[in-house]
């Protein structure tokens, strides 16, 4: 009866692998003990700082090590390494926690929060928009996990983050990051963070911002006066609800890096002075990985050759 022929095992070579392979992860480990102790450092440089989350630099942090990895090693399982990694020292330079909103009775944002923020980080679940929004004012959660804003929308949320400007909450970053995760991939979810971390320049940015009017703008009349100052739209839309207000708010996504200090938004306002009652800048986020940047295109017929 003929069968399958294998090859019989190299015990010895075999063993003299799965030493390489033990002698490396001590080297990993003890790299990882390394980077704890700097992160350390940078702790206490930090010290005066309430909170220490930086998404901008988080985002770099993968942008550069997907730029430079080579070889097989998955690059979607490569960031989420420096994902735990990131949250692991998050939570020991100070308190970390995260709230999600789950009003429309799914799970896909808790995934995506997992997926971010990690599976031991303290989660708490809200079944309102706002709840999350106050929880993240109020510093009973560093981050707060909302959907992403779509055309036709019945719920808008991102109103509450005007609620009041003098303890400013700001939309930081756009979930998922890390392209084909789970929740993702099988229901489509997207999301927003807000915290009360400023915007911070990397180069890959989508930036949001809130135009206030007593009168209805049309879509029209802003991508044209955006088009004139030179900032190219993402989305647009917008909310008014005269039972609680006569003011007509307008959340604008744009691409680049526009914060409150950028001149544009002067000339914004001034293509739009008539109409308008105030231009404000809303944060934004570094943009997520694109999936051709996570594909591993690798010859493993070539790999390793002379």
């Amino acid at each position: 009866m003929l069968g399958t022929q294998y090859m019989p095992i190299n015990k010895d070579k075999l063993q003299s692998l799965r030493q390489k392979i033990d002698a490396i992860d001590n080297s990993l480990h003890d790299l990882i003990m390394e980077r704890t102790q700097v992160v350390e450092e940078v702790r206490l440089v930090k010290q005066g700082e309430k909170i220490k989350i930086r998404p901008a630099r988080e985002a770099e942090i993968i942008y550069r090590l997907i730029g430079r990895h080579k070889g097989p090693f998955p690059k979607q399982e490569l960031a989420r390494i420096w994902r735990e990694l990131i949250v692991a020292t998050l939570r020991f330079e100070g308190p970390f926690s995260v709230a999600v909103s789950e009003s429309d009775h799914k799970t896909g944002y808790w995934d995506l929060a997992r997926d971010q923020y990690g599976s031991f980080t303290p989660t708490t679940k809200h079944h309102s928009h706002k709840s999350v929004v106050n929880a993240v004012r109020d510093q009973k959660a560093t981050v707060g996990i909302l959907p992403m804003p779509k055309i036709n929308d019945t719920e808008h949320w991102w109103p509450f983050l005007l609620s009041d400007k003098t303890s400013p909450v700001l939309i930081m970053a756009r979930l998922p990051f890390i392209p084909g995760d789970n929740s993702n991939k099988l229901n489509g979810f997207d999301a927003l963070v807000i915290s009360t971390v400023p915007q911070e320049k990397t180069g890959r940015d989508h930036s949001f911002l809130t135009i206030e009017s007593q009168k209805e703008i049309s879509y029209e009349a802003i991508e044209n006066a955006l088009a004139k100052v030179k900032l190219p739209i993402i989305f647009q839309q917008k909310y008014f609800n005269p039972k609680l207000s006569t003011t007509w708010l307008h959340l604008i996504e744009v691409d680049g890096f526009v914060d409150s200090e950028n001149p544009q938004l002067s000339l914004l306002k001034k293509e739009l002075s008539n109409k308008i009652t105030s231009v404000s800048h809303l944060g934004g986020y570094a943009k997520p990985l694109e999936p051709s940047e996570v594909e591993n295109n690798i010859n493993l017929s070539k790999e390793g050759r002379a």
